[in-house]
């Protein structure tokens, strides 16, 4: 299934800032990324909050608004020159709907997106910033050799000082 994913598509190749996605367009497309990091985030009243990051061999896209067809919450950024595979809703479709096994694979993709959505949420509601960066580099060891520091602060909810304190602790 991945492998699929991965081989199918069309190339594109975004420079740093790029955006994929708008708040407000519908999701029609999963990104597979070949080489260099995208972000997930919303704009608050204060700040812009990003909710999950993307590098070399990741998949990535705004999850409900692709399911639903809803307008998306989220913009996706590139956040350095980044070359992805853009894979449609249709071609996904097709690939998924070939056979059984295909269709197994998608479920899992899925399943483990949830599950990840769901390990985030607990870490930031229950964990303080020193396990969630612990619990991410578990997930992620690589994580700060495709992110700028910045970004990966946004996302545990910490300044770009505190996580430099943590990490050299």
């Amino acid at each position: 299934m991945i492998n699929s994913l991965k081989t199918g598509g069309e190339k594109r190749i975004c420079s740093r800032g790029e955006l994929l996605l708008n708040e407000g367009e519908v999701e029609k497309n999963l990104y597979y990324i070949e080489s260099g990091a995208v972000r997930i985030f919303l704009l608050s009243a204060h700040e812009d909050q990003t909710i999950r990051l993307g590098y070399e061999g990741s998949m990535i896209n705004s999850l409900s608004s692709f399911l639903k067809g809803s307008p998306s919450e989220f913009y996706i950024e590139a956040i350095r020159k980044t070359t992805l595979k853009v894979i449609s809703k249709e071609a996904l479709s097709a690939i998924v709907n070939k056979d059984q096994d295909s269709l197994k694979g998608y479920q899992l993709l899925l399943e483990n997106v949830i599950a990840q959505q769901m390990e985030r949420e607990i870490d930031l509601l229950t964990t303080s910033p020193k396990e969630r960066l612990q619990r991410v580099l578990q997930r992620s060891p690589n994580l700060f050799q495709h992110v700028p520091l910045k970004y990966i602060a946004a996302y545990l909810r910490m300044s770009p000082e505190t996580l430099s304190r943590i990490r050299n602790s």
